[in-house]
């Protein structure tokens, strides 16, 4: 694996060092340290900081590639994973406001949108990092972000629960609201959603990461805090989408936005796969078959 830490010198980009750090060893992953000054007069300081953050490496036995660039953050950082391939970015993200679309650096989300690897936001706090949230939509799409952080989880020997919300249906759907809120009974049944999210926990589990699934129901932000709060997580997982077109750029749903707006912890923000057509159904029936048989 390969591991790209992105510092500008500040003290945020401390954070997605340490979080380097603790990753880095245990992935047994080839680590650079991509520092980036926006203006000359900021090469001497960044490169005493990007001293100080390989420090923090190399305590950890990790022998960083130290790289420095100046000019636009953004450009840099895709022309860097554009050159090499990284199975993972980390950058730090401060906080700049509480109002608006944006409420941290608006680069934190351009470099999102525009690299093709995950990126992990580094921000908040995180005490063990042992618990790991992945909202998942319950679609074959997710399933490149679930192998990711089934990945991380193994190799630091955390959990991983699959959220899945529900809208509240009305009160006659309340037989479905009980089959849902039952999960072992969803995950053994025969709805698109049970054998997606059954075969999402078998996959996790397959890598060697404890896995269990829970539902809640409601406004999907709304109930992600609340498991958040609920369960205390050291890192969220969401995703985003590949725009259509030549040009290749992510999208960031309303979701990936109000998480990275609000969380008081590490965002991974991983890929998603392409949206399975008409036949994902029929490989998810087949693969859960498959499973029960084995």
């Amino acid at each position: 694996m390969k591991i790209l830490i992105c510092s500008d010198g500040m003290p945020a980009a401390d954070n997605a060092t340490r979080l380097g750090a603790l990753l880095a060893p245990p992935l047994q992953a080839q680590t650079a340290l991509l520092g980036i000054a926006e203006k000359a007069d900021d090469e001497s300081s960044l490169r005493e900081a990007l001293e100080k953050q390989a420090q923090w490496l190399r305590e950890q036995n990790v022998s960083p590639q130290i790289v420095l660039r100046s000019g636009d953050p953004v450009p840099q950082i895709v022309d860097e994973t554009s050159k090499t391939k990284y199975d993972l970015v980390i950058i730090g993200a401060r906080k700049t406001g509480s109002t608006g679309a944006y409420w941290r650096s608006e680069k934190t989300y351009e470099v999102i949108k525009s690299i093709s690897p995950p990126v992990l936001v580094a921000m908040g706090e995180w005490a063990e990092f042992k618990r790991f949230l992945v909202c998942t939509g319950g679609k074959e799409f997710i399933e490149e972000a679930v192998q990711l952080t089934g990945k991380l989880a193994k190799a630091i020997g955390a959990s991983v629960t699959l959220l899945h919300v529900m809208a509240e249906p009305p009160a006659i759907y309340a037989d479905l609201v009980r089959l849902e809120e039952d999960v072992d009974r969803l995950l053994q049944s025969k709805s698109e959603l049970g054998i997606n999210l059954s075969g999402q926990k078998a996959d996790l589990e397959k890598i060697g990461a404890a896995a269990e699934v829970r539902i809640r129901h409601g406004m999907v932000v709304d109930q992600v805090f609340a498991e958040v709060r609920e369960k205390n997580y050291d890192l969220i997982v969401t995703g985003s989408s590949q725009a259509r077109g030549m040009v290749r750029h992510y999208i960031m749903g309303d979701l990936t936005r109000a998480i990275l707006n609000h969380a008081n912890c590490p965002v991974l923000v991983a890929r998603a796969g392409k949206i399975a057509g008409p036949r994902g159904l029929w490989r998810s029936i087949r693969r859960a078959f498959a499973a029960k048989k084995g």
